[in-house]
């Protein structure tokens, strides 16, 4: 571990250098609304393939921890949230910085994002390798088990519909079945095409979902004006200790917040801080400032959602379970360099974890400088006309699709799915859910496959194991649960729509 702090720090200026670069580049596209963090990491998959695994891992961490910061930018100036993180923030932040106060709103964002992100870090390093240990203690049918819960949970959590999101994850379960089978290594479902004998590669799928997607979903809506404020000058954006103090409270429950949503799976930071957006309004003093340009709003929003990225990496570095779906892109990322993520990769590969550990704090550190010195100039990024682009990015995916095999049928594959990506988003069906299915099945059939044949081809430890027993009935509530309460709201609507009808009958 302390060959992993000195790289990171002064030992190794190549290192430094990918963290810098990583967040930058994080921090540019989370600005720039319309491209995600999910979309740059995907695209840069293939450019770490000549890399060593710690440096890819350090570059790709270092860009999840700039897209989510990099979105306030344009969130609070242009009311143009670059992520979907940023949402919350433009409730607050854009009034702000409407009212003649843009450096400031964009300094307390900036202050809560730094906070936030060491908070959880802090999470991160504390409660990563004693969950590792301790599942290190399941067995196959255990582990079958957990990954149920993941499946479940992110399908009963994705969106307003639970419908949708059980529609996504199963789509993505049934997109893994072409190729081998991860159990019995027989090649199925291939419909006589060569190239499907090793399945959907991972690459293609993510590149078509997020990246080509996006493009389309640019070029099918006409662009608006873009709403700016007033100039934003850099010494406003440097808050006193007394702002800190002020504030000291509502960022430190705000990142707790953000860090627990962000290691239930699929969640993701969007949720993490409409959670503590209200949870800080509720405890307000002045709670009708909220949507008005709250100092408040703002600092709950990006506290939160920076907490997110180290609760989301606890379940991936301690158990291979992917909390996000950029987080499901980093699982991809340790697949691809030939890493075996789970349980094991403390004990296999103990350089790869702390390097994406330490890597997280370090970039929080470069981002807060960054942000600080480069706020004002990053915001004239969301101007960039969409038709320069827009054919960059095409290229970028034609390029990294092919490079993965030296084949068209890639090529091909991430077009298709990036026409499944638009078709689900312009019909409220998650992505989430569909990436982390296609990601986490293959794992369970696996463990389901090696417990079978280790109990003769007997599902009956699936109850008999406490641990494994545990996970199923909570897959079971998980899904019974939402369904009940929508059953409940249906009937209540109904009772209430009967009440109406009888007291008009009367009158």
């Amino acid at each position: 571990m302390d060959d992993v702090i000195y790289n990171l720090t002064i030992g190794d200026p190549v290192n430094l250098f990918w963290v810098g670069l990583g967040t930058m580049l994080g921090i540019l596209v989370g600005a720039i609304p319309g491209l995600t963090g999910a979309m740059l990491i995907a695209l840069t998959l293939p450019l770490t393939y000549a890399m060593q695994p710690t440096e890819a891992m350090v570059l790709l961490v270092s860009m999840y921890v700039g897209s989510i910061s990099g979105g306030l930018i344009t969130a609070t100036l242009l009311r143009m949230p670059g992520t979907p993180a940023s949402v919350i923030t433009t409730l607050d932040g854009y009034p702000m910085a409407r009212d003649g106060k843009p450096g400031r709103a964009l300094g307390l964002g900036i202050m809560s994002s730094f906070v936030g992100g060491l908070i959880s870090w802090g999470f991160l390093i504390l409660l990563a390798k004693p969950i590792s240990h301790i599942s290190t203690e399941l067995g196959d049918f255990d582990y079958f088990a957990l990954v149920l819960v993941a499946l479940v949970l992110i399908a009963s959590v994705s969106g307003k519909s639970l419908a949708a999101g059980i529609f996504s994850g199963l789509f993505g379960i049934l997109v893994t079945i072409p190729g081998e089978s991860p159990a019995t290594g027989v090649t199925r479902a291939t419909l006589g095409i060569e190239q499907l004998n090793g399945g959907f590669d991972l690459l293609p799928v993510l590149i078509g979902l997020f990246a080509v997607s996006q493009v389309i979903h640019e070029v099918a809506q006409k662009g608006g004006a873009v709403e700016q404020v007033s100039k934003v000058k850099p010494e406003g954006i440097l808050l006193g200790a007394k702002d800190w103090v002020a504030h000291l409270v509502n960022m430190v429950r705000s990142s707790v917040i953000g860090t627990w949503v962000g290691i239930l799976p699929g969640i993701g930071a969007n949720v993490g801080s409409v959670m503590a957006y209200s949870a800080a309004k509720s405890m307000s003093k002045e709670p009708e400032a909220f949507g008005t340009g709250s100092e408040e709003g703002v600092v709950a929003s990006e506290a939160a959602n920076n907490a997110t990225i180290g609760g989301a990496l606890i379940p991936l570095v301690a158990m291979g379970i992917p909390g996000s779906v950029i987080d499901a892109i980093l699982l991809g990322a340790l697949i691809l360099h030939g890493l075996q993520p789970g349980v094991l990769l403390f004990q296999n590969n103990p350089d790869v974890v702390y390097t994406i550990i330490f890597t997280m704090l370090i970039a929080n550190i470069a981002m807060f400088g960054m942000m600080v010195l480069s706020a004002k100039w990053i915001s004239r990024l969301a101007t960039i006309p969409r038709h320069y682009l827009l054919p960059v990015v095409i290229v970028f995916c034609v390029v990294g699709s092919y490079a993965l095999n030296n084949r068209m049928f890639d090529v091909w594959v991430m077009l298709a799915f990036g026409v499944v990506g638009f078709i689900m988003e312009r019909n409220k069906i998650p992505l989430a859910p569909f990436v982390i299915g296609f990601v986490l099945a293959p794992i369970a059939e696996e463990k389901l496959g090696a417990g079978l044949q280790a109990s003769s081809g007997s599902y009956l430890e699936l109850v008999q194991r406490p641990v494994a027993l545990t996970f199923v009935l909570i897959s079971i509530v998980l899904v019974v649960w939402p369904i009940y309460k929508s059953l409940i709201k249906s009937r209540s609507i109904r009772d209430d729509g009967d009440g109406q009808a009888e007291q008009k009958e009367k009158s």
